[in-house]
């Protein structure tokens, strides 16, 4: 049995298919996890996955080299994350985009309500559309994405009933061409404002849109400063704002648990209510953007955040409910295990919610 790195603690992450510097979700999961190295001095390295075969070798890697924690990232690395936290509990797990019920001691679920997220940015592309057709260029339909897509739809649907959302789903997140090809394809149907949420693929499908002058909307960290440059990419002025998730500072705060000794097994997650989720910066965007449409969107994440909007969509499969309604504030949205029916929960004691720590 592997055991705890002696001294100084070691931690390593592992990515879902893609690369540290992918402007989205590997390269968020990374800066959060290396700004808690730096902060507490811990050794740490990390491995690219190169295709799915590799999540178990690339965690067990670390592993025999006695890392001490080990971060995984994204859905598709559920079951080796938990396979290999049960054959080694003395090394501590944290995953982005899984839960566990029942949970497993050793291992912290980082999960996101990417359906409020991704309703902002329907609310957004709503509010924004000339002709009253919007799209949306995502991932594979793992949960997450699905939350994305079905918030964005239900988002658009909140604000502009009789506008029309054109989607699809690509089964990699992996490739900007086809991203590219989609947004042109639903730009062709009438689309003036593109939502990209699937990695680099998402980011194909936003740059491409956004240099043939469409409204954008990028997804996870803030694509101004990845997929835009920072402003010098042609198209910078399009991109309205990013459906953000903070990826970063779950990861940090896992690694800092592990770090000061206060780590513990459940899941954590990142909403409204946390300041977990939103829309980044407008940018160049800004005075583009009504301040009618802004207020707008500053109701809606009050609400979220109040739990006294459900956006219709579940919040652990991503499937759709039914339209977004207003509701008390009393309600409970429950965090099923991603492969049960059996409900886990924000308000269940043993799954408890952990404050997100913005450090």
């Amino acid at each position: 049995m592997a055991k705890p790195a002696e001294g100084k603690l070691k931690i390593g992450l592992v990515t879902d298919v893609g690369k540290v510097n992918d402007g989205t979700f590997n390269q968020y999961a990374y800066e959060g996890f290396m700004r808690a190295a730096k902060e507490f001095g811990l050794e740490s390295a990390f491995i690219e996955t190169m295709q799915p075969t590799d999540y178990e070798k690339n965690v067990k890697q670390f592993i025999d080299e006695g890392y001490g924690m080990i971060v995984t990232v994204g859905f598709m690395m559920g079951e080796t994350t938990k396979k290999m936290a049960e054959a080694y509990p003395n090394v501590k797990f944290a995953i982005v985009d899984y839960a566990y019920d029942p949970v497993i001691p050793n291992v912290q679920g980082l999960v996101f309500r990417e359906d409020q997220s991704g309703f902002l940015a329907g609310a957004l592309a709503g509010q924004m559309t000339k002709s009253k057709v919007v799209g949306i260029v995502a991932g594979m339909a793992i949960p997450a994405v699905k939350k994305f897509r079905n918030g964005y739809e239900n988002g658009v649907a909140y604000v502009c009933p009789d506008c029309k959302v054109i989607g699809v789903y690509i089964d990699s997140f992996t490739d900007p061409a086809r991203g590219k090809a989609a947004a042109e394809s639903q730009i062709a149907e009438g689309a003036d404002v593109i939502f990209g949420a699937g990695g680099p693929t998402g980011s194909g499908a936003i740059l491409g849109a956004a240099q043939q002058g469409v409204w954008v909307i990028g997804v996870d960290q803030d694509e101004y400063y990845t997929t835009f440059k920072g402003g010098k990419e042609k198209g910078a002025d399009k991109l309205l704002s990013c459906a953000g998730k903070r990826v970063d500072v779950a990861v940090y705060n896992a690694v800092k648990a592990a770090a000061t000794g206060t780590f513990k097994g459940g899941t954590v997650v990142f909403d409204a209510a946390s300041n977990g989720i939103g829309l980044t910066p407008f940018h160049d965007a800004e005075k583009a953007i009504p301040d009618a449409a802004k207020a707008k969107l500053e109701e809606i994440f009050k609400l979220m955040a109040e739990g006294k909007l459900d956006t219709g969509v579940d919040p652990a499969t991503g499937d759709k409910i039914g339209p977004a309604k207003v509701v008390s504030s009393e309600t409970s949205f429950l965090i099923p295990d991603q492969n049960a029916s059996a409900s886990a929960a924000f308000n269940r004691p043993a799954l408890g919610r952990i404050a997100v720590d913005w450090g």
